[in-house]
C-alpha cells in the first residue's frame, strides 16, 4: 500500500546519495580498515540524523514520540544487518570493483519482495515482478567472471566472492528496509515522515554503539584514523544520512520491494561516480546488465 507520493522522489535521491557516498567510502578503504571504512557512515551520520529528525519535529511541532521495547528491538535489529551488510558491500569491492559489488547488493529488491510476500503480506502487481525479474537478469549478466565466454560461465561466477559479498549484502539490506518499515509502524505519529526521521537518529544512534564497541574492542587504532579523515569521513556521514533519511522515508510510504526496485537508479550514478571518482574502466558486459537493471526500474514505476 503506498500512504504518499512522496515515496518516488525519496528513492530516487536515495539511490543518488547512496552511489556518492559508497563511492567516498571506497576511496576510504585505502586509509581505513573495513570495519573502519563502515564505522564512518555511522559515528558521522548519527549528529546529522538526530538533527534533521529534531528540525522536523520542531518546525511542525510534532511531539518527540514514546518507543517501545519491540519498537527498539526492531530498531536494533535492522542496525545491526546494515552494520553486516556494509561491510559485506565494502568486502565485494575489493574483489571486482565498485560497479560490480554495487549491482551484486541490488539483488535486495528481489529478496525484499520475496520475504515481505511471504511474512509481511505485502503485494505488488504482475508488472512490479516483471521488473524485479528483470533487475534480477541484470545482475545476473554482471555476475559472469571478466574472462568468462557465456551464460555457462553463470554458476562459477555467483560463486566468486565478489558476488557472495555483495548477494549476502543483498540479503543484509533486504532485511534492513522490512524491519525499518515495521518499527516506523510501532511509532505513535501520523506523519510517516517524522516517523521514518525518528527511526533513522535511533537506528544510527544504536549503529554507533553497537559498532563503536566492537572497534573498540578489536581495532582502537581505527578510531584515531577516524579522526584524521574527519574531512572526506564527515561528508560519507552526510550522505549516509541523507541517503538513509530518503530510504526510511520511502519504506514508511511504501512496500519495500517497490521502493528498492526504483532505488536502483543508483547504479547509473555508480557508472558515473566509477569512470569519473574512482577510475575504473566499465566492461561492456557490465553496461549490459545495468541496462537491464535500468528496464526493470521502468517498469516497477510503471507498475506504482
Amino acid at each position: 500500500m503506498i500512504a504518499s507520493p512522496i515515496w518516488l522522489p525519496a528513492a530516487l535521491l536515495a539511490g543518488l546519495f547512496q552511489a556518492w557516498r559508497t563511492a567516498l567510502q571506497q576511496r576510504l578503504r585505502k586509509e581505513l580498515t573495513v570495519s573502519g571504512a563502515g564505522l564512518v557512515r555511522y559515528a558521522y551520520g548519527a549528529p546529522f540524523a538526530v538533527a534533521m529528525a529534531a528540525a522536523w519535529l520542531g518546525v511542525h511541532e510534532v511531539s518527540v514520540p514514546e518507543v517501545s521495547p519491540a519498537y527498539l528491538a526492531l530498531a536494533a535489529g535492522a542496525g545491526l544487518a546494515q552494520i553486516l551488510g556494509t561491510a559485506l558491500l565494502i568486502l565485494s569491492f575489493g574483489y571486482r570493483g565498485f560497479v560490480a559489488g554495487t549491482a551484486f547488493s541490488k539483488t535486495e529488491a528481489l529478496m525484499a519482495a520475496v520475504a515481505a510476500a511471504a511474512f509481511f503480506g505485502e503485494r505488488l502487481s504482475a508488472l512490479a515482478w516483471v521488473g524485479i525479474a528483470a533487475g534480477v537478469a541484470g545482475i545476473m549478466l554482471l555476475s559472469l567472471p571478466p574472462t568468462g565466454s557465456g551464460w555457462r560461465e553463470l554458476a562459477n561466477g555467483v560463486a566468486q566472492p565478489a558476488a557472495l559479498c555483495g548477494l549476502g549484502a543483498a540479503a543484509l539490506f533486504a532485511l534492513t528496509g522490512l524491519l525499518v518499515k515495521h518499527a516506523t509502524e510501532h511509532l505513535d505519529l501520523a506523519d510517516p515522515i517524522a516517523a521514518a526521521l525518528v527511526t533513522l537518529a535511533i537506528v544510527m544512534l544504536l549503529q554507533t554503539a553497537m559498532h563503536g564497541a566492537w572497534v573498540t574492542w578489536r581495532e582502537p587504532a581505527t578510531w584515531r584514523a577516524l579522526a584524521q579523515t574527519w574531512r572526506n569521513s564527515g561528508l560519507v556521514g552526510l550522505l549516509a544520512a541523507l541517503g538513509s533519511a530518503c530510504w526510511f522515508t520511502g519504506f514508511a510510504t511504501a512496500p519495500v520491494a517497490l521502493v528498492r526496485v526504483v532505488g536502483q537508479v543508483e547504479v547509473f550514478f555508480t557508472l558515473g561516480f566509477a569512470h569519473l571518482y574512482l577510475a575504473e574502466r566499465v566492461r561492456t558486459r557490465e553496461a549490459g546488465g545495468l541496462l537491464l537493471i535500468a528496464a526493470g526500474v521502468m517498469l516497477a514505476l510503471l507498475a506504482a
